[in-house]
């Protein structure tokens, strides 16, 4: 059984941004951040276990390789093949969204604006930990000025 790879990858791509573009622009509401957590990143980690038992059990015994995460070589043999890269970007996009949703719950709850959230999300969908980082750094001079 051969996947297809690109188009796979292509619409997990498609499907997180459908979801940043609802979290960053939509409703913050209780609904939009259920269905998103639970919804979107619930089925992007049940993709992703589904992508890993495929391509540790079911790939390997169809006469495939599984790939061997115990060593720098392995890794990049696995995310050198569109496989692995796919297996890896759908963990990006699993976790990234879910610290995009703790962002903007805890944002919204310290009273954080808007129009202060939208780069820092951006930033944690285009780069990740480091918009984490960038939102950390705003909360805690947030948290500063609120004290003073």
């Amino acid at each position: 059984m051969t996947m297809d790879w690109p188009t796979i990858f292509k619409f997990a791509n498609l499907f997180a941004m459908l979801a940043w573009v609802a979290l960053i622009f939509g409703p913050r509401r209780e609904a939009v951040y259920t269905l998103l957590f639970n919804g979107v990143v619930g089925l992007f980690s049940l993709f992703y276990a589904a992508l890993l038992i495929y391509l540790l059990f079911i790939a390997p015994s169809a006469g495939g390789e599984g790939p061997d995460f115990t060593t720098i070589e392995g890794v990049r043999a696995a995310f050198a093949a569109d496989a692995g890269l796919t297996l890896g970007w759908v963990h990006y996009l699993a976790f990234d969204l879910f610290v995009g949703l703790w962002i903007a719950r805890n944002a919204d709850e310290i009273s954080l604006s808007r129009f202060v959230q939208v780069p820092i999300l951006l930033a944690t969908f285009i780069f990740g930990p480091f918009g984490l980082f960038i939102y950390l750094i705003v909360r805690w001079i947030h948290e500063a000025r609120k004290a003073a």
